[in-house]
């Protein structure tokens, strides 16, 4: 019962987590002066406003919600005198995602369509959207190439999973780079309901490296051109995305979108929010030929199988070729050859409404796609500030943003229920392991953290790296390489040797970094550094000796003490850290002890060091100190380890059970 009410609290937990987010949106949006009435961007839309009194915020409120009420009565009578069709579909058909589909829904495609669906404005929460099938899977392209854009792009799908309800299948064309970066993650990621191929994108670089382009984005930003020819042949539609987007609702709304297709439109984009196209930013602006205002490629809807059956290789080609003669480069990268080939065919496009691709870049007209929170589908940091740009409401997006930067990826796994997912050979062997816990055991979620596997994203940060030819390679957890020196005198490719790096600790938020161990010392002598943690736990550093590292000019040995926890390099193959202990309290502390147990030397360094800088409490330091079973058992998974240690190591490891004792 007790492991029940665990599936059940975390279930519950995940669900309030998905009201919480549109609740505290809707909350910042509605009260207050925002009032932001949604003028169109184009003559294809229609003004839309309410008369809200201002004689208080409830009252104001009541109001709003009244007339909202009103005209959702009046548009449930229009559409229910409007036949609509959509044939049924097996539920887990996955012909990567597209069956033929009946595209005689109205409002979209011509003029006189999207006028009529423009009577709403963009009140998304009035519209009755097209239901996509239950176990349908929503086929996603993103072209990402670097350490930047992978970082990126993870925000973009945690976003993605966070309102999924169908099964996904991410494109990635990518460099070599972000291909292994992303494999990794999603490898140990294991989400369920979620496919991932990648496409190499050095293949492609031919097919457009013809093409002179200004954007920051580079080559790889000309790759949404090719994607009818990289993605599989039997793949018929797919949504592209940018690296910078943000997800703010379920992307099969999107996905629906197909639905109303007609004719020969093949391309669903937003109309660019920005004057660029129209050529009045500044003095001699020439931007490439668009229809009126232009496109935003940040987010495209593309019928494949139609795109090939009209030739677009040969039509975009055949345009960027003529266009080039006169522009010479683009600005924009692909984002100009899609609005000149649209210029010329303008039955190719099916006009998105502008919330699904509120762009923020400078300039930006993006205020007149929204009105409240129910209006924010899909955000578009598209100005090279990012998340610096200047915006009346930046501060609600900028929060949206790093709400989901932050965001836990491991409460992402959660199955899709009713929606069988492949089995995961991986998954399958961690929840038989998993299976063999006593959940009644009060400190099951310790136990159960041991055999969690971690999403793992490699080079986080940019990184250069070239292997020595003398294998003294040396690298801290903490993204930073050592100095060789010492490794080389020390001989550590053949002797058990743990390095201890001296670790100091700041108050302070902002400190001018020591570039030598004399500025240090000085820093130490004036109070602005202090070594590591000497007023809560000194028994943690004790053992470096600081007195005798201020004069020391040479490396020198320590014994272990109880409580020793340094910051050490050891070399690969050295023992790895309990996973028992995860969160706060004993990791380290176990880990030197077992280095101690097999025989390692503890050598300081004299001319290396690290600095702590302050920062809030962790969650689990919090846990620590308020919960009283974390405490006991933090104390019972010590015993179990020196027990274990114990039976390892025989009479060598009575010290450590002495040790602990008289601590």
């Amino acid at each position: 019962m007790l492991g029940m009410w665990r599936g059940r609290r975390k279930l519950l937990v995940a669900s309030l987590a998905l009201l919480f987010i549109p609740a505290l949106t809707w909350l910042y949006l509605s009260v207050g002066s925002f009032q932001v009435k949604p003028l169109p961007l184009s003559p294809l839309e229609a003004q839309s406003s309410m008369a809200v009194g201002r004689r208080g915020e409830q009252k104001s409120l009541e109001l709003r919600v009244r007339a909202v009420e009103e005209e959702n009565h009046a548009l449930r009578r229009d559409l229910s005198r409007t036949p609509r069709s959509s044939p049924a579909r097996h539920p887990n058909s996955d012909h990567h995602g597209n069956q033929t589909r009946n595209h005689s829904e109205e409002g979209t495609g011509d003029n006189e369509g999207q006028k009529s669906a423009a009577v709403v404005g963009n009140r998304s929460d009035c519209v009755q959207q097209p239901m996509v099938d239950k176990c349908e899977t929503i086929h996603v392209a993103i072209v990402c190439a670097g350490y930047n854009a992978s970082r990126d792009v993870v925000t973009l799908v945690k976003s993605v999973l966070f309102h999924r309800r169908n099964p996904l299948h991410f494109h990635f064309i990518t460099d070599s780079i972000a291909q292994q970066i992303l494999s990794s993650l999603f490898h140990t990621w294991m989400v369920p309901a979620v496919k991932v191929d990648f496409y190499d994108a050095d293949e492609l670089k031919s097919e457009v490296s013809w093409i002179p382009n200004k954007h920051y984005s580079g080559i790889y930003g000309l790759m949404k051109l090719v994607l009818t020819k990289t993605l599989p042949s039997d793949l018929q539609r797919v949504i592209v995305l940018d690296t910078d987007i943000t997800f703010a609702t379920d992307i099969a709304e999107l996905w629906a979108v197909f639905h109303k297709f007609k004719g020969q439109q093949v391309l669903g984009l937003v109309e660019n929010q920005s004057d660029w196209y129209l050529g009045n930013l500044w003095k001699n602006h020439r931007p490439w030929p668009a229809l009126g205002r232009g496109f935003n490629t940040g987010v495209i809807l593309l019928l494949l199988d139609r795109l090939r059956k009209l030739r677009w290789e040969q039509m975009w080609r055949l345009t960027a070729e003529r266009e080039l003669m006169s522009m010479l480069s683009t600005s924009l990268a692909d984002q100009d050859i899609f609005n000149a080939v649209i210029k010329q065919n303008p039955f190719l496009i099916h006009q998105l409404p502008c919330f699904w691709n509120v762009q923020l870049s400078d300039h930006t007209r993006s205020e007149k796609c929204y009105k409240d929170v129910s209006d924010l589908k899909v955000i578009h940091w598209n100005s090279p500030k990012k998340l610096r740009v200047k915006n009346k409401h930046v501060e609600f997006f900028r929060n949206l943003y790093l709400t989901f930067l932050e965001y836990d990826g491991n409460l992402l796994r959660r199955e899709l229920f009713g929606c069988p997912s492949e089995a995961d050979h991986n998954s399958e062997n961690l929840q038989k392991t998993l299976s063999q816990l006593d959940e009644d055991d009060p400190c099951y979620e310790f136990r159960r953290e041991r055999f969690t596997v971690h999403r793992t994203h490699l080079y986080f940060l940019h990184y250069e790296y070239e292997p020595s030819t003398d294998n003294t390679d040396v690298t801290l957890v903490a993204q930073l390489s050592m100095d060789r020196k010492s490794v080389l005198q020390l001989d550590m490719t053949s002797a058990k040797k743990a390095l201890v790096v001296p670790a100091f600790e700041t108050l302070r938020y902002r400190l001018s970094y020591p570039k030598s161990k004399a500025e240090l010392l000085s820093q130490l002598d004036m109070g602005t550094l202090f070594t590591f943690r000497y007023h809560v736990w000194t028994k943690g550093h004790a053992p470096t000796n600081f007195a005798k590292w201020r004069t020391a000019t040479t490396p020198y040995r320590v014994q272990w003490e109880a409580d020793f926890e340094p910051y050490v390099m050891v070399r690969r193959d050295s023992p790895e850290y309990d996973r028992r202990f995860v969160g706060f309290g004993w990791n380290k502390v176990a880990h030197i002890m077992e280095l101690d147990a097999q025989e390692y030397d503890f050598v300081v360094l004299p001319n290396a060091y690290m600095i702590h800088m302050p920062h809030a409490p962790s969650f689990d330091i919090t846990k620590f100190r308020s919960n009283k079973q974390y405490r006991v058992c933090l104390k019972t998974l010590k015993e179990e380890f020196q027990q274990n240690m114990s039976r390892r190591y025989g009479f060598a490891a009575l010290k450590y059970m002495t040790a602990e004792n008289n601590s």
